[in-house]
């Protein structure tokens, strides 16, 4: 992640790929989404899904995760080139969540991240908000996943 000042909208970045095992969808699925169509195959292909799919809170916690892990290299890309890398900070909160396809077991998602907005924050000027669509594709081209994400960046002219 860049410096508030230095992000432009309509940058886009690929955030990493996934794919879904169906031992980790039951994994999730037991320890967080209990459901019987992400418990059994059976079970499932007796719903409107046909089969096994992950939670939809899976790909939230794949995108968290990989979005967390771009931020880092970026961080040390310019750590590395002898740059200051800016603070991120909370987000308060993400929007339009939209489980658009179900996620198979051996389903790839690929996951990227487009700044959508960019806006100071109106109460601490050391911080901007910054918007991002976050989406999920898998390996059919098809879109799976998205949401509309703000985080927290750190400004220059704070």
């Amino acid at each position: 992640m860049r410096f508030f000042e230095d992000i432009e909208i309509g940058a886009t970045t690929r955030l990493g790929s996934y794919t879904f095992s169906e031992a980790e969808i039951l994994a999730f699925a037991r320890a967080w989404d209990p459901q019987s169509f992400h418990l059994d195959a059976a079970a499932g292909a007796r719903t409107h899904f046909g089969g096994l799919v992950a939670s939809g809170w899976q790909s939230v916690v794949v995108s968290a995760k990989l979005r967390a892990q771009a931020w880092a290299r970026e961080g040390e890309t310019l750590r590395r080139a002898g740059l200051r890398a800016p603070r991120i900070g909370p987000s308060p909160g993400f929007k339009e969540l939209k489980w658009l396809r179900p996620v198979r077991p051996g389903d790839t998602l690929t996951f990227e991240s487009e700044v959508t907005a960019k806006k100071p924050s109106a109460t601490r000027p050391e911080w901007g908000l910054v918007f991002t669509r976050e989406t999920g594709t898998d390996q059919h081209g098809r879109l799976a996943f998205e949401l509309t994400n703000c985080v927290f960046v750190e400004r220059l002219e704070a």
